[in-house]
């Protein structure tokens, strides 16, 4: 390895080492406990950013979150709580600008009827055709067989009864 190609290597690595941990630094903006003016305010934060959801990942919670726009949010959130605003304007402000969808427990109207009925017409829907198939099951007669069908399971039977008694005899 030539001298020039060492130094190159050496200050990419420094680089690597030095700028990058301090650019992660820079980049995360999350709040910090020391942030919070009391305990009661830091629980507050605790739980309003644990119902609302984190509209990248789907399945988390602003709190579990890692996303850049759920570092935001709760930035966001803790500076509305600095500022004074109450959890339902909290939650009105980021439902204008996400829809329900933000919110864990969404409220019941119109546009998330569904979300509400639809599992319980889903579960009504699911056992009225349970029911149906087994009452139309149970109520159907059996059909006798014919005498070829009768002829055919016969012989079958009793190919299956030698053969079992050939095995035991070995």
């Amino acid at each position: 390895m030539s001298p020039h190609s060492r130094t190159t290597l050496s200050v990419l690595v420094l680089f690597c080492v030095l700028v990058m941990p301090a650019q992660a630094i820079v980049e995360s903006k999350d709040i910090m406990p020391e942030e919070f003016q009391s305990e009661a305010e830091k629980q507050r934060f605790k739980e309003l950013v644990a119902e609302l959801r984190c509209t990248v990942c789907q399945n988390q919670n602003l709190a579990d979150s890692n996303a850049s726009l759920a570092v935001d949010l709760r930035r966001e959130v803790f500076e509305m709580i600095q500022a004074g605003k109450t959890d339902q304007e909290i939650a009105d402000f980021l439902v204008a600008r996400y829809g329900d969808f933000v919110l864990y427990k969404p409220p019941f109207k119109s546009t998330t009827a569904v979300l509400w009925i639809g599992p319980f017409v889903f579960f009504i829907v699911a056992v009225s055709i349970l029911i149906a198939l087994i009452i139309r099951r149970s109520s159907a007669p059996a059909q006798p067989l014919s005498g070829q069908e009768s002829n055919e399971l016969n012989r079958v039977l009793q190919q299956a009864a030698h053969d079992t008694q050939k095995k035991a005899d070995e």
